[in-house]
This record gives structure tokens, C-alpha cells and sequence, in this order.
């Protein structure tokens, strides 16, 4: 039985503290996000492979599918 994947997450700026709802793409990592009120360019942390890793309330669709070294 495969895990139901989560598209939806919710992204908080570190900069500003600002919250975002987003759909994640299914096919790829998202390396970079500019947040909507501040301008930051967010990148992820270290070891993460995507700023919704980093900074969203839900993992990206090939975490949740494979695990955490399949980016």
C-alpha cells in the first residue's frame, strides 16, 4: 500500500515570520522561494534538499514517497 502523499504546505518565511500556504510541485525540489512580504530569497538549510524540507509544515512529495536521501 503506497503513503498518500501531502501536496500542501505551509512555508514560514525565517526572515519575517511570515506563513504562506503553497502546493509543492510532485516532480521536483524547490531550491529556492522568495517570500511574499519581505523579498527574502529562502535556500535550504544544510542537508535538507528543499525549502519546504526546511521551512514548510510538510515535506516534499519525493521525502514523503521515499525517504529522506531520495533528492
Amino acid at each position: 500500500m503506497e503513503k498518500e502523499v501531502v501536496l500542501e504546505s505551509t512555508i514560514t518565511c525565517p526572515n519575517c515570520g511570515y506563513q504562506k500556504e503553497e502546493t509543492m510541485p510532485t516532480d521536483a525540489c524547490q531550491y529556492f522561494y522568495e517570500c511574499e512580504k519581505c523579498q527574502e530569497v529562502l535556500k535550504p538549510k544544510q542537508g535538507d534538499c528543499c525549502v519546504y524540507c526546511s521551512y514548510g509544515t510538510n515535506a516534499c512529495p519525493p521525502i514523503q514517497q521515499k525517504g529522506k536521501n531520495c533528492c
